[in-house]
């Protein structure tokens, strides 16, 4: 199979914020490249299995209730362990409630990256911490300053979100050497 762009975008989505997320993405990285460079996918659709025909990969994944993974990311979660991601140049993007859930923002984001990374992924796109309140979140580095990927709260802080993603589009595509 061949793959018509260079970057594969997977997500999962109950209430399409990831998804609209994802859309976003693909927008701003194809202002930046001047060109269609994303597929996009869905995990619900789409067989994770597709992620081996991409060198570039962007996950989003969003944080439910108490730091949980979102339906689609559990129902293929143990599929993850069957993949080799040797490699692969990655980047999350994750949507947590800091407000609502502060003591758990953006776990499923942190276990992501720890999984993908455990099978030999590159990350790229860390974010930084700084501008966010929350008690503890499992998708921070070591060193507490930077998310594991880029953190997005549409529940509270919307208005952040679009400069955000312009940002990290840009340094993702420069980690990636795009």
């Amino acid at each position: 199979m061949s793959t018509s762009n260079i970057i594969g975008l997977f997500y999962g989505s109950s209430t399409c914020y990831t998804e609209m997320a994802g859309e976003k993405i693909c927008k701003a990285l194809h202002q930046y490249r001047g060109e269609a460079c994303v597929d996009f996918f869905n995990i619900a659709d789409t067989p994770i299995i597709q992620t081996q025909f991409y060198d570039y990969l962007i996950f989003g994944i969003p944080t439910w209730d108490y730091g949980e993974l979102q339906e689609h990311w559990e129902e293929i979660w143990d599929e993850l362990d069957e993949l080799d991601f040797s490699g692969k140049k990655i980047a999350i993007y994750g949507l947590g409630d800091q407000v609502g859930y502060p003591e758990w923002f953006l776990d499923a984001m942190g276990y992501l990256h720890s999984k993908l990374v455990h099978h030999g992924a590159i990350p790229c796109g860390y974010w930084p911490r700084a501008g966010y309140e929350f008690e503890a979140s499992k998708a921070l580095t070591p060193d507490g300053n930077y998310f594991v990927g880029l953190a997005l709260d549409e529940e509270n802080e919307f208005n952040l979100s679009e400069q955000r993603i312009q940002q990290w589009c840009e340094q993702v595509l420069r980690e990636f050497g795009l």
